[in-house]
């Protein structure tokens, strides 16, 4: 079936936060680590992101970014192909076939 791995995050800029740890900023996609491209499909190589395997993609449509965030703008098409995961975390499961 699909995979397991939980989804990252991808972003075009980074800060380093009150802990030391490096966190994203700017532009924020999704990305399954081992894999060279977001969800969305942009290349990491050619777009430049980088990769934040430490934290996870768990943004939400109704998410509001303010001036004082790090992160400027979500991707929506990351938004959208990762919702479904995040309903099975939520919920513990979900009906994958309605009538047998």
């Amino acid at each position: 079936m699909g995979s397991t791995r939980l989804p990252a995050v991808a972003a075009s800029g980074e800060e380093v936060g009150r802990d030391g740890a490096r966190q994203p900023g700017g532009e924020v996609h999704a990305w399954l680590p081992g894999q060279n491209q977001t969800v969305c499909g942009l290349a990491l190589s050619r777009t430049r992101l980088r990769r934040f395997p430490h934290v996870r993609f768990d943004y939400s449509g109704t998410d509001v970014l303010t001036e004082a965030d790090a992160v400027g703008w979500i991707c929506p098409r990351c938004l959208a192909a990762t919702a479904g995961r995040r309903g099975k975390e939520k919920h513990g499961w979900i009906r994958e076939s309605p009538r047998p």
